[in-house]
């Protein structure tokens, strides 16, 4: 499995994922400290993600023509200078709101044009797809475990300047690794735009197991996944101070390593019935917050949530990966990637406003008791429980 090749791409996106782990946990500080609130968190995050699921099919279908490698660099590329930007604008003093949100919008445009080439670069460089999502995943986990406790500190230390600076010198780290491989794909010819994404529209409502999957995830976005940044970095800081939160996000790391361990040693016959069955340890998280626990158990619950949520990506991103079709892999990644997103921006941007009408512990327990009914929903769907890959 350690080719060169691989061992390029696991850097590049190690590298990257440190800058990734750390950004919303800088983000989330400094907005807070700059007296935007958890509206502001959740705009701020809203504007990353809105662009990054609008955009998203268009990344797949630019896939195609241009070659996902040459895509992910140019993506590298942009965010580079939008990190650097941010970082520059931290360092100076306060920024204003609209700046924060410009910036966050293209670096969420440059990272839809990235992320679709992920799958179909992973299905080509590695013979063992589980073991390498599973390897990807423990790093990107390690990233997430380190990110969150170095976001924290250095926010203190620092300043959050310094954070989106570290983020900007990781993607461009990322962009010379992507340089340097010798995996090479010929453009798909020149297509139009309409007929490919109608093409992989095809491919992914043809899979009930995929579409299903992505249903459940966009009340998950609105529900779970949208207000639980927002919400749990606010109460966290105003509890336990600034550096409480970034130990609970690496709590969560830590847990994503053991899921990731879990997964490269277990192959389950059915991997989305086994890894919908992790996922029920991730209403923990939501969980944690609202109840009010100490410190302590927070993190723990995070370190189980972190576990269940690896080993349902691992599942998740294998079943992809080797059930669809290369030819049509870079598209169907970007409807699935789309769909599993597009409704976040709308939780994160509500989160505020809702925590304002009914309290934010409450929405949480709210997105506790959907994380589970989501769960349940999920095995339900025999396609889910029953598909099976190749070894």
């Amino acid at each position: 499995m350690w080719t060169r090749e691989f061992m390029l791409f696991f850097t590049a996106r190690t590298v990257s994922m440190l800058g990734w782990a750390i950004t919303p946990v800088a983000t989330a500080l400094a907005l807070h400290d700059a007296g935007y609130g958890a509206t502001g968190v959740g705009l701020a995050l809203a504007a990353w993600t809105v662009p990054m699921a609008g955009l998203i099919l268009f990344g797949g279908v630019l896939m195609d023509r241009f070659t996902p490698r040459r895509m992910m660099i140019g993506a590298d590329v942009v965010r580079v200078a939008t990190q650097a930007a941010m970082a520059v604008l931290f360092l100076l003093g306060r920024p204003e709101l609209w700046q924060v949100l410009a910036l966050s919008a293209i670096a969420g445009a440059a990272s839809a044009m990235y992320q679709p080439g992920v799958a179909g670069t992973v299905a080509r460089v590695a013979p063992d797809v589980q073991r390498a999502n599973a390897t990807l995943r423990m790093s990107e986990a390690i990233m997430q475990l380190l990110g969150p406790g170095l976001a924290g500190a250095l926010a203190g230390l620092a300043g959050v300047g310094v954070v989106f600076a570290i983020d900007s010198a990781g993607f461009a780290i990322s962009a010379v690794c992507l340089l340097l491989m010798r995996t090479r794909v010929t453009g798909s010819g020149e297509e139009p735009v309409l007929v490919r994404l109608r093409e992989g529209w095809r491919e992914f409502r043809s899979r009930t197991w995929m579409w299903s999957v992505i249903l459940i995830w966009v009340i998950f976005g609105i529900t779970l996944f949208g207000p639980l940044i927002p919400l749990g970095s606010v109460i966290v800081t105003d509890t336990y101070g600034q550096t409480a939160y970034g130990l609970v996000m690496s709590a969560s790391g830590a847990g994503t390593i053991v899921g990731g361990l879990l997964a490269l040693r277990v192959r389950p016959a059915r991997p989305l019935a086994a890894g919908g069955i992790g996922m029920f340890l991730f209403a923990l998280e939501p969980l944690s917050f609202a109840a009010g626990l100490p410190l302590g158990v927070i993190m723990a619950c995070h370190v189980l949530g972190g576990a269940g949520w690896a080993f349902w990506s691992v599942m998740w991103a294998t079943s992809v990966q080797t059930l669809v079709p290369a030819e049509a892999l870079n598209r169907v990644s970007a409807y699935e990637i789309g769909g599993s997103t597009m409704a976040v921006p709308i939780g994160q941007a509500l989160a505020g406003p809702m925590a304002g009408l009914v309290g934010a512990r409450e929405l949480l327990t709210v997105s506790a008791l959907v994380a589970v009914a989501g769960c349940l929903a999920l095995l339900s769907v025999r396609p889910v429980r029953q598909i099976s890959v190749r070894p």
